[in-house]
């Protein structure tokens, strides 16, 4: 059972490069400080090495998405597969 915070908000909406956005997403999440700000060390953070929320809202999807499709895809795709692979420790996640 996820017993850590219940809901972290991140806007996106001023996101400008993809080191920002990693940035941000370490700062809400907590990550360790040598998270590697690259898809595939986020994988491994949210996947073991940190609880994760109850809920994950993320505002100014539709802009981000815009803005940085292949980041928007590969975030949304990790999130997917931790659902499928750890339901019990995975955020519910929304898109605003």
């Amino acid at each position: 059972m996820n017993t850590s915070r219940e809901v972290v908000e991140i806007v996106l909406s001023e996101v400008n490069t993809t080191d920002e956005l990693h940035a941000k997403l370490s700062d809400a999440l907590g990550f360790p400080d040598f998270y590697g700000r690259n898809w595939d060390a986020f994988w491994d953070s949210i996947a073991g090495l940190l609880e994760m929320p109850r809920q994950l809202r993320f505002y100014g999807w539709n802009k981000f998405v815009e803005r940085f499709p292949e980041d928007s895809h590969k975030l949304k795709n990790c999130l997917a597969n931790m659902i499928q692979e750890s339901p019990e420790s995975a955020s519910e996640v929304e898109y605003v």
